[in-house]
């Protein structure tokens, strides 16, 4: 089963369409299936105090509050209008995720089919209540959340509306980026057999290793975030992956579908040609004469697999030889 990549253009456009419509293009090229953006308004999404993260600190100007950062980052309906427009162009999936109901609203007006709830909203009941009243397919993050906050999400989603069949749980860790000490992949795994929901990974780490261990434990969605170019100003930029990492990573996490294959062992056909080269016979280690009994003395096993399988060796121990062998003959009986 296909992975959904979602490569995660997020705020990294910094304000600017065209650069937003270059992140467009650089997904598409990189071969990811949707390429997704952050839709808010600042107003109804953090108050004029409220601080900044550590890392955002680090990245952006430690002076502005969280406020004015974000101000700046903003997409107008027009924007995504062009962004819509421009992920047809290039062939790749349009999604964003709304941080407020306004945003919800105009996204949904604007054809909007499926929800991603940010794990910052896992415990913003109203929102959470008022974004899966419509019953569309649901992808919900769970970074810095326990497993009773989880589940408590999910009854709230429920109950709104939207079945858990419906839900794609994604494991994360909210830290930018996000250290490898952290990130205890194993957690996905465990809310799969918790809650009985499909599962995947919204990744901060560094690299491309991560996400494509998540895809053989089961991830069935990837969102990773991206940039053209990690030395640009702006508060994620220096936790994405640039244009030729997000090909790798897609090339990757294809490779490794392919891989899992069905489970059953068995001989592939590839390896069928390969089989009488590597596995060995039971050959005559020295000059056996007719009559003579077949011992450990007088055979041994070779390749190539052509003959008697040494699976046989106790069949063919102690039965007399029908005819003479040379060295390195293969046993016949």
């Amino acid at each position: 089963m296909k992975t959904l990549i979602i490569a995660e253009a997020g705020v990294n456009h910094n304000g600017d369409i065209g650069l937003a419509k270059q992140l467009i293009a650089a997904a598409s090229a990189a071969g990811a299936d949707i390429v997704k953006f952050q839709t808010f308004k600042t107003g109804n999404m953090v108050t004029k105090t409220a601080e900044k993260a550590s890392y955002q600190k680090g990245t952006t100007d430690a002076s502005e509050s969280q406020y004015a950062m974000i101000r700046k980052l903003e997409l107008s309906r027009a924007d995504h209008e062009v962004l819509i427009e421009e992920c047809r162009r290039h062939g790749i999936g349009f999604f964003s995720t709304a941080f407020d109901t306004d945003s919800f609203d105009m996204l949904v007006e604007m054809g909007l089919d499926q929800v991603k709830i940010p794990s910052g909203e896992l415990t913003n009941l109203p929102l959470l209540r008022y974004m899966t009243r419509l019953g569309m397919p649901v992808m919900l993050s769970t970074g810095m959340a326990t497993l009773g906050e989880i589940e408590a999400a999910l009854e709230a989603i429920e109950q709104a509306g939207t079945p858990r069949q419906l839900v794609t749980v994604l494991h994360c860790t909210t830290e930018y980026p996000a250290p490898m000490v952290d990130v205890n992949l194993r957690a996905m795994v465990s809310m799969k057999a918790a809650f009985g929901v499909e599962v995947g990974y919204s990744d901060h780490t560094p690299g491309i290793e991560i996400p494509v261990a998540a895809v053989a434990l089961g991830a069935r969605v990837i969102e990773k975030h991206f940039t053209l170019d990690r030395m640009m100003p702006g508060p994620d930029h220096q936790a994405s992956l640039e244009p030729h990492e997000l090909k790798a990573m897609v090339d990757a996490i294809r490779n490794v579908e392919v891989a899992l294959g069905d489970g059953v062992k068995r001989p592939s056909a590839s390896e069928l040609k390969n089989k009488p080269i590597a596995r060995k016979s039971m050959v005559a280690i020295r000059a056996i004469h007719a009559g003579e009994a077949f011992s450990a003395d007088n055979v041994g096993t070779k390749r190539p697999g052509t003959g008697i399988s040494p699976m046989r060796w106790d069949e063919v121990m102690g039965r007399p030889a029908r005819r003479d062998f040379t060295v390195d003959e293969l046993i016949e009986l």
